[in-house]
Order: structure tokens, then sequence, then C-alpha cells
């Protein structure tokens, strides 16, 4: 990280500066929806084989950049490699996702190592380096990892559920032990951004999925805090660090999310009023933002619909184009082709 202004759009975005087309990039760019990803991933074994794959994970962060020519590209990755740093096992199954040894009493949180093994995600950070070395120098690289509430509520279910129920029973029932779960996960998700910046990195998300889920007082404790805490360690160690925040589903919790976690930017989804967005978010910090990935799907007049009423709330300011959350497998490349050059030509 320098000083030096920076050489691709996004990075200027996330200093503030408004770009006169609105860079795009959106969430899960890289996967099933793409054929050339199918085919590598028919090769790979298992998705967490293909992750640790630094050649394979290379290729697929790259891909969507070759077809669609974005202004970031987004690591391959997951944000379940975090727990299987930590010695929890992390299986994926296909049609069902992920599937982990669940955290269900107090012991097996108090068994977990108080740091993550660097060694099982050296791979990560060599697929970081590979794509940094044939990405154009104009296009950022994006690393990530999940909120320590996101990647807990997996942990503690051993999977998704509905609302996260199972989490939120943990914490509610065993506020020490979960504080100790979500302390090893603050310290990991730290660690390992940072490892990512020094790996090449330009900047980082951080995915809180499912904030939403959480009344104001555990919000607060859960995914506030932590966050605030990661963002001050990475910066601890990388000053100019860039970081755009994702509390998914938290829109009444924003305003108190921006005041508490500084990141440089916010990524919002779908739920967000625009209007809203615009005088009350996009006034404070930089905004990513906020396609309904349905919309995408479906495409045609919807899809314009939506790309032009979110451009004219946003153009004015400093923002990127974004879905509000990640790409379905079902959505056509064509109606991605089909964003792209309604984002790229609304200004020309």
């Amino acid at each position: 990280m320098t000083g030096n202004p920076p050489i691709h759009p996004i990075g200027r975005v996330l200093t503030g500066i408004r770009e006169a087309i609105p860079p795009v990039w959106l969430m899960r760019q890289a996967g099933r929806y793409l054929p050339e990803y199918r085919a590598v991933r028919e090769k790979s074994g298992s998705f967490l084989e293909l992750c640790f794959n630094p050649k394979s994970a290379a290729e697929v962060t790259l891909q969507p950049i070759r077809r669609f020519g974005f202004d970031a590209a987004i690591l391959f990755s997951d944000i379940l490699v975090v727990p299987h740093a930590l010695g929890q096992r992390v299986d994926f199954e296909e049609g069902v996702g992920p599937k982990l040894d669940a955290l269900k009493v107090i012991a097996a949180v108090a068994r977990l190592p108080r740091h993550i093994d660097q060694a099982r995600l050296e791979p990560v950070y060599e697929a970081i380096e590979r794509v940094k070395s044939e990405l154009p120098r104009t296009v950022a690289l994006l690393g990530f990892c999940g909120a320590p509430w996101t990647v807990a509520t997996y942990m503690i279910a051993g999977g998704s559920s509905a609302d996260q129920v199972p989490a939120r029973l943990f914490a509610y029932r065993f506020p020490d032990a979960f504080a100790q779960l979500i302390e090893i996960l603050v310290e990991a998700s730290a660690t390992y951004l940072i490892r990512q910046f020094n790996a090449g990195v330009d900047a980082v998300q951080i995915f809180d999925s499912w904030a939403g889920v959480l009344p104001a007082a555990e919000f607060g404790r859960w995914c506030i805090e932590p966050c605030a805490r990661i963002v001050a360690a990475v910066r601890n160690e990388i000053p100019q660090a860039n970081i755009i925040g994702f509390p998914r589903g938290a829109a009444s919790e924003l305003d108190r999310y921006l005041n508490d976690v500084a990141v440089d930017a916010i990524s919002l989804d779908w739920t967000v009023e625009l209007g809203f967005a615009r005088e009350q978010i996009q006034s404070r910090r930089p905004v990513q933002g906020n396609l309904d990935p349905l919309a995408l799907l479906v495409g045609g007049a919807a899809l314009d619909r939506s790309v032009d009423a979110i451009l004219d709330a946003f153009s004015n300011g400093p923002f990127i184009f974004n879905l509000g959350h990640g790409i379905l497998p079902e959505t056509p490349v064509a109606h991605v082709e089909r964003l792209v050059a309604r984002v790229r030509g609304a200004n020309n």
C-alpha cells in the first residue's frame, strides 16, 4: 500500500472520488452461471479443493474479467475457509450447501484454537499473487472475509438455517461462550485480511450476510463491535487499507454502523430505499449496490428500469455499481452483458 492515487476507478471511488461512469463488479461474478466456470469446476473435485487450488482459483477469478471487463476481480474463495483454518470440518454438498461439525455446546467452542492455521490458507494467498500478476493494472483486486457474526452462525448451526436460529439461541443461552467464539473470529479475520493485503489485494469486503436477523442490541454487540475491531486491527498494520462493509438486511441500523465501523464504503442490499441511501448514506460514505439479483435474472425492461433507477439515485456521488447480493446461478450471461452495457452507456 502506498500514498499514490489509485490507478483503477474502484480505488478512486473508495477515496471519495466520483467517477463519471460508475465502476461495476458483481458479487459472485465468478460462478455457476458461467460455462467456463462450470468446466473448471467439473475437473476440480470438491468445492473446497477448487478454493485451495491456486491455479484454478486464479483462473475462475479472472474469467469474468475476460468476459465482461468488470472494474474489479474478487478473489474466488469462501467465507468458511476461516473455520476450516481453525480446525473445524467444512464440506460442501452439491445442491445442499456448506456442512460443518456444529458447535452445539460450550465445550466445542472451548476446544477451538485461538489462532488460525495460516498454512491452510497459503493456497489463498498464492491465488491472489497469481491473479495480481495477470490482472490489468486498471482493474482492482478485491479480497474478502465473512464478518464474525455471519461466520459464527454457520459454525454453530453446522450449515445454513432459517433466520440463523441456532446461533441466536446459543448467543442468548451462552453469551460468554459466544463472545469467546466472536473473539477468536475477530482475530482470525483481521489476520486473514492483513495477509490478503500483503499478497496483493487492493481492497477487501467484509460480508455480514446475516446481520439483518438480529435485534438492535444484539446487532451492536455481535455485528458492529466485532467489525469495528477488525477494521481497526487491519488499519493498525496497513493504514491505507480500503475496506467495504456489507451488513446485509440491516437498513435500519446503517446509521449506527457507519458511526462505529470505519469502513471506506458501504454495500447496500436491494431492500434499501434509494432516496434514503442517497441522502443519508452516500452523503457520508461511497455506496455500492444495490440491484436486486432477481431483476438481473429476469432481464429485459425490468432490468433496464432497475439499473436506471440506481444510476439516477447514485451517479452524482462516489458510487460502485453492484448487486444487492450474489448473482444467481440461473442468470443468463446475456443479462449480465446487458447490465454492463447499460451502466457504461448511460453517461456516454
